[in-house]
């Protein structure tokens, strides 16, 4: 089963500072019928102006993801974090019992990209916890990179979740698949780039849910970057 999501499909949000597109229902945007996928809560795809951003606000119960794709997104926390994350960086935040945090454009001047998920939690009232860390172009070029999974390993980041998520940039003209073992189901986010998975071409913002499949396999028309959801 393949079930596609195109990007100018996905629910939106503009308040000016902010441009949100939501591929499952989010605020004010709800779709009975995109209400997620296995414990995939949420993907935004946000742009915030300089010198603009979330003021703090509290989460709990939930596995917080951010990719930053272009620019310089400032965090702050009721854990006592502070920190920028970057382009390349990827930010877990175990929200537990209970999380107060911001989000700005660290940049006066210039717009911020990233992406925001969120996974359900397979318990409730955990510890809170916060994690971020660099993945270079060279550990993501070509190939799948972990960069969160329950187990922490190959040095990804830390999940309350049978969950695996994968990012890579895949250069125009390569194929790369993913095995999906018996009962996996997988999510694949498209950032940037022309890729092709099957009969399908995909474009920026598009998503693709795959269950009952053995195997993803896309090839890049042009240099690409994506993400990839392995689900229990």
């Amino acid at each position: 089963m393949i079930n596609l999501r195109r990007s100018e499909e996905r629910g939106s949000t503009n308040l000016g500072w902010l441009d949100s597109r939501h591929s499952f229902s989010f605020g004010d945007y709800r779709d009975p019928a995109h209400m997620g996928f296995r414990a995939l809560r949420v993907i935004n795809e946000d742009r915030v102006r300089g010198g603009q951003g979330f003021g703090r606000h509290p989460h709990r119960d939930m596995e917080i993801i951010t990719y930053v794709l272009k620019g310089v997104l400032e965090h702050g926390d009721s854990m006592g974090n502070g920190s920028v994350i970057r382009a390349g960086d990827v930010q877990c935040m175990s929200a537990g019992t209970g999380v107060v945090h911001s989000e700005y454009n660290h940049s006066p001047s210039d717009e911020v990209h990233f992406l925001q998920m969120w996974i359900q939690p397979d318990h409730k009232g955990l510890q809170p916890a916060y994690e971020q860390r660099s993945f270079s172009a060279e550990e993501r070029h070509g190939r799948w990179c972990l960069v969160a999974t329950r187990d922490s390993r190959e040095g990804a980041l830390r999940l309350n979740q049978d969950s695996n998520l994968y990012s890579t940039l895949l250069p125009a003209g390569t194929r790369l698949r993913h095995e999906l073992s018996p009962n996996r189901h997988a999510w694949l986010q498209l950032a940037r780039g022309e890729i092709t998975l099957g009969d399908l071409t995909l474009k920026p913002g598009d998503g693709v849910a795959l269950s009952e499949v053995p195997a993803v396999e896309v090839s890049a028309l042009s240099d690409a970057e994506l993400l990839l959801f392995d689900l229990s």
